[in-house]
């Protein structure tokens, strides 16, 4: 840490409130893309925090205690009717709210792992998420985000300085098309996930509409006054220009593409660990997409939901799960209209799943294993992949909850080595610790 951070504290504690609070926080650093057929994807991760429901999204309706265990929250088998699942195969089918995804099935792009999560069996959402996010399962220290330290394995030589970017005057972007960004990874939503934590560069956009507004750098008096106070080239001053025009650059992108009327939805809300609600995934996604294609430096994608801990009336056909799982499904199609290159994946994930049994008030408690989907012309879809035992009791984990049979970390290995081109010691330095799933090696097109 240089001095100008050390010795200048009032200084940073309001640059942290302008800045960081509004959204929009560029670290000067250095990246370089790898190239190669297989190593220019873009991946965006959806973590649905509370732990969603997959037994009720990916409904096993083929497995009769399923029903056993559910006599009042379980999706009534497939009769074709709108309240029933939709039927993908003999085993499994689609909640009625997932409908707008079943295109995206028949197309073979989207496939489901029924049974994958963590190794660890924590059932508290903190440590969950933090040991997801850091990549690594039963470990509560400090650690960076995995999804950063992706951003920084291309790390090979200079790019745009920080006392480049304040040669740029903020704000003179013309019709508000975006200048490519030194980050490389793109978190739209919360504040500070831990998933993107670390030394890499990152963008982080507030969620909603906040992140069409460019706060109080949108005031010439106020963005003169702060320009003028940041104009030496300590390191904070660095920082502040950088974060300056990337927020600027960020508001005005979005304000021109979000001027159409059809694009706006009502603003989110706050929910756990600082995601917002489902019913603002949608905004968020669109968001996430124009970055990302206006800026092509940007390939990791980082969006979260809250709202999935259901422990009470959860629903089935309709109520309140049903309602942020077409919440889900409406953000999803956006983001396969926006991630649709031959090597672009999106994954949707949760900490851990639920409890087979509903509970007695009608919801459904802290589980174990759960589904995790993909989507991408890459992904072998149309199907879904890995071990399925069933919900007897002796195939239970403690007897109550879907076991893990597929690590998390497996399931983003084979997506990084087949579209990101990383090879082992790459991905170890990921997920320490994981190990290959020779499983999931049909998960994958060649």
């Amino acid at each position: 840490m240089t001095d100008a951070f050390e010795t200048h504290l009032p200084r940073r504690q309001f640059l942290s409130t302008l800045l960081a609070a509004g959204g929009v926080w560029a670290v000067p650093s250095a990246w370089a893309q790898t190239q190669g057929a297989d190593s220019n994807g873009r991946l965006v991760v959806v973590f649905l925090r509370g732990a969603y429901d997959g037994l009720s999204a990916f409904v096993p309706h083929g497995d009769r205690n399923y029903y056993a265990l559910r006599p009042n929250i379980a999706i009534a088998a497939p009769d074709g009717s709108q309240q029933t699942t939709i039927k993908l195969d003999e085993t499994f089918g689609l909640h009625p709210a997932l409908t707008p995804l079943q295109p995206l099935w028949q197309q073979g792009v989207l496939a489901v792992i029924p049974a994958a999560g963590s190794p660890d069996s924590t059932r508290s959402h903190f440590d969950a998420q933090h040991q997801w996010e850091i990549g690594i399962p039963g470990h509560s220290g400090a650690g960076a985000g995995w999804l950063n330290t992706l951003a920084g394995l291309g790390a090979k030589g200079a790019g745009p300085t920080a006392a480049s970017l304040a040669a740029q005057e903020p704000g003179s972007n013309g019709g508000g098309g975006a200048r490519p960004s030194q980050a490389n990874a793109l978190g739209v939503g919360e504040a500070n996930p831990q998933i993107l934590s670390g030394g890499a560069p990152v963008q982080l956009v507030p969620r909603g509409q906040a992140a069409t507004r460019q706060g109080a750098l949108g005031d010439a008096r106020t963005r003169e006054v702060m320009m003028k106070l940041y104009a030496g080239q300590d390191g904070l001053s660095q920082a502040f220009r950088a974060g300056a025009q990337s927020r600027m650059q960020t508001a005005q992108t979005l304000s021109n593409e979000m001027a159409d009327p059809a694009m706006t939805v009502q603003e989110m809300q706050a929910a756990n660990n600082g995601a917002g609600s489902a019913q603002g995934l949608l905004l968020d996604a669109q968001h996430l997409g124009t970055l990302m294609r206006r800026d092509r430096n940007l390939r990791l994608g980082f969006l979260s939901a809250g709202g999935w801990d259901t422990h009470a009336n959860q629903g089935a056909a309709t109520g309140a799960l049903a309602n942020n799982l077409g919440n889900l499904a409406a953000a999803l199609v956006q983001l396969r209209r926006d991630f649709s290159e031959p090597n672009d994946v999106v994954v949707v994930c949760s900490e851990f799943g639920r409890t087979s049994a509903e509970n007695g008030t009608r919801g459904s408690d802290h589980g174990h294993g759960n589904a995790l989907w993909l989507m991408g012309n890459r992904v072998n879809g149309g199907r879904w992949h890995g071990q399925w035992s069933g919900l007897a009791q002796g195939n239970l984990h403690e007897g109550r909850d879907l076991p893990v049979h597929h690590d998390f970390r497996g399931v983003f290995a084979q997506v990084l080595r087949s579209t990101q081109g990383l090879a082992s010691g790459d991905i170890s330095r990921l997920f320490p610790g994981f190990a290959w799933d020779i499983a999931l090696d049909g998960l994958m097109r060649g």
